[in-house]
């Protein structure tokens, strides 16, 4: 059976979460939780608008999939992140025992596989879904961002 809400759809979803932190000012990171493919949650960057070290798109999204599902677990879930998450949100997917990560762009200096960080044993991983999509926003925020100081 055809579907259209596969992988590419429900990262534009993360993309679009990830161009509302863009226009905040915040390092435009989206993400879209889903279960049965239904998005439960969206989040995207919030630390400067927050003033919140801890307020990363993967947290805020964390949080609101629990709400919706009246549980700390996130099992049968899949996040869809349109860039590797970093350790700290690593860790919380891990203890979340999320089935399932979707993330489009590798983060090559901060990403929870480069620094040996672990997700839970039956969590599954894909990447490079709308990577270049993905990347191309990161690095035309940054552009602008260096082009300001």
């Amino acid at each position: 059976m055809l579907t259209p809400f596969d992988d590419e759809y429900f990262m534009r979803k993360a993309l679009e979460e990830a161009e509302a932190a863009y226009t905040k000012g915040e390092i435009p990171v989206g993400v879209v939780v889903v279960i049965n493919d239904r998005i439960i949650a969206r989040g995207h960057n919030l630390t400067e608008t927050l003033n919140d070290v801890t307020a990363h798109a993967e947290m805020q999204a964390i949080t609101a999939a629990a709400n919706f599902l009246g549980g700390k677990y996130l099992i049968d879930c899949t996040m869809y992140v349109t860039l590797e998450p970093c350790q700290m949100c690593a860790g919380a997917l891990y203890w979340s025992q999320l089935s399932k990560l979707v993330f489009a762009a590798e983060d090559q200096q901060r990403g929870y596989r480069k620094n040996g960080v672990k997700l839970h044993p039956k969590t599954q991983v894909q990447h490079g879904i709308l990577e270049e999509e993905a990347s191309a926003l990161l690095k035309r925020f940054f552009i602008e961002k260096r082009n300001l100081n």
